[in-house]
């Protein structure tokens, strides 16, 4: 009898042992399309977000947005201008090849390429020196107190399988094919099972990943769903479980659906509009031979005709935040110190006068339509206030690879006047000076994603000195210099923080983060 038990015992456990793992497939839905996966081609929030549960960095940040250790274990400054990471052993790429110096030094070197869309997130003349196998050393030309804090989505490449497929050089288009077009190859805790650009990508976990799994799927699922009631009904029906973003206007529908709910919070990017300062003519204006936007009268008209209020209450429905500056202002001490300028169509309207334009003029905009929310219908609204002080303005609304690559570098700004959206990934306000706000040339020399060619001496002298100073107070003293000469120039038209809106299946937990990054691994579904 006692023999009987036990073998019952021993074939019940068998039987447990052998069953399968119950599936858990997360699906999920975004506006806008994921194309190429070259890690450096497309800086964006939410490619990179995807790209990150694919590919590592030598440090990332956890659920409060705190740096802590990925693939490198450990770093210390060993002088004020050499900092060292030690590699963590052990970790493999999905190819099964060990992660070396080698590939750090590699994607160092094609990160900060001339091609690369990655580049302002590495210090001016910044070079990277392997010490050992697990070893690399960065030096810097002058002290950097912050050298890492946008390394988080400057993600390694397998040195010897780029070679092998011949991407060792950056895309300069993001619609480019590539060996990127379908397939990556990376050390993360996902892998791409199949992607098929613009439409679809299946990711599988990584049997062999070095790190602590804290979700439970076995298969994801991503899809671009750019219709918004297309999107929403695909949730409520349970056809897929998250969307990003829900409609402003459907916020309440989907929360008070029986399967889903909605998860709001503050988000890091900040929404503006750039105007083209750079060219002594606009490419798409019927002024001639001369360039309004190089006054400030007239920027700061445009600035003035724009009703942020309405903006907010209408198109955004309460969920966004106006702004003064280009940063979200709890990451910055003394935001408080500085003010909208106000809506006002008739000082604008004066401005104009004054400038010489007291009819107006004709301008395109450049505007993308599956990027942000209520991007397109942010522009449109912004199309009606202008025409309010004289200003026609032909909207060109488009999806955001054809959009980033018009308005971008790769098509040397190929825009008048524009909208765009920006995170500071470092979490701190030198990146708006480095990256949007600084000097550049024609072909993106300087602040890469300056869209409009904005440029102050006096600012960019002040972001040298702001990367070198270590006491909070000093820095914070100049960088409310630099905001402050921003705004009394008008050198970009700040409008909002918009606010997060994802769309939640109630069989799902997600960790939401005010960057907006949607991440596999804290994924737990019932």
């Amino acid at each position: 009898m006692k023999r009987s038990v036990i073998a019952v015992a021993a074939a019940i456990a068998v039987a447990v042992l052998a069953a399968p793992v119950e599936a858990k497939t997360f699906r999920y839905a975004f506006q806008g399309d994921l194309n190429a996966l070259d890690p450096y081609a497309l800086n964006e929030t939410f490619t990179l977000g995807t790209l990150s549960n694919v590919m590592e960095s030598l440090v990332t940040r956890d659920k409060d947005l705190k740096i802590v250790p990925s693939l490198a274990e450990r770093w210390e400054i060993v002088e004020p201008t050499r900092w060292r990471f030690y590699l963590r052993k052990g970790v493999k790429f999905h190819n099964g090849e060990d992660l070396t110096a080698d590939d750090v030094i590699f994607s160092f070197e094609r990160a900060t390429s001339a091609e690369s869309n990655i580049r302002p997130r590495f210090a001016p003349k910044l070079k990277a020196e392997k010490v050992d196998a697990h070893t690399v050393d960065f030096v810097l030309a002058v002290p950097n107190p912050i050298l890492h804090a946008e390394w988080d989505s400057w993600f390694i490449m397998s040195k010897s399988w780029a070679e092998a497929n011949g991407a060792t050089k950056v895309l300069t288009k993001s619609n480019q094919l590539s060996p990127f077009a379908l397939k990556a190859n990376g050390t993360g805790p996902f892998m791409v099972e199949n992607h098929e650009p613009g439409v679809r990508t299946t990711f599988k976990p990584n049997p062999n990943w070095w790190g602590k799994s804290e979700h439970n799927l076995t298969n994801v699922v991503f899809q671009t769903i750019k219709s918004d009631a297309t999107r929403v009904a695909a949730l409520l029906s349970g056809e897929v479980d998250m969307i990003d973003p829900v409609p402003v206007q459907d916020i309440p529908r989907v929360k008070a659906s029986a399967g889903a709910d909605v998860m709001t919070g503050p988000e890091l990017r900040t929404i503006f509009f750039n105007m083209d300062q750079v060219r002594d003519e606009l490419l798409y204006s019927d002024v001639k031979g001369k360039n309004p936007f190089k006054d400030a009268r007239v920027r700061k008209a445009f600035y003035m005709a724009i009703d942020i209020d309405a903006i907010q209450k209408r198109i955004m429905r309460g969920n966004a935040t106006p702004n003064a500056l280009l940063i979200y202002p709890p990451l910055f001490s003394r935001a408080a110190e500085i003010k909208r300028h106000p809506y006002d169509p008739a000082a604008a309207k004066k401005l104009l006068a004054e400038a010489g334009y007291p009819n107006g003029f004709a301008v395109e905009m450049d505007c993308p339509n599956d990027r942000y929310v209520n991007d397109e219908a942010i522009c449109q609204a912004t199309v009606v206030m202008l025409a309010r002080i004289g200003v026609n303005v032909k909207l060109n609304a488009m999806p955001k690879a054809r959009y980033f690559d018009k308005v971008g570098a790769p098509q040397k700004y190929d825009s008048s006047f524009n909208l765009l959206g920006w995170t500071a990934s470092s979490l701190d306000g030198l990146n708006i000076l480095r990256s949007i706000a600084g000097c550049r040339d024609a072909d993106g020399k300087g602040a890469t994603f300056n869209f409009g060619g904005y440029c102050s001496p006096v600012v960019d002298e002040l972001a040298g000195a702001i990367s070198v100073e270590n006491d909070v107070q000093k820095r914070d003293e100049m960088l409310t210099k630099a905001f402050r000469i921003i705004h009394d120039e008008v050198g970009l038209i700040p409008l909002h923080q918009q606010a997060l809106s994802w769309g939640v299946s109630k069989k799902v937990s997600i960790v939401q983060r005010a960057d907006n990054r949607i991440l596999l691994y804290w994924v737990r579904m019932q």
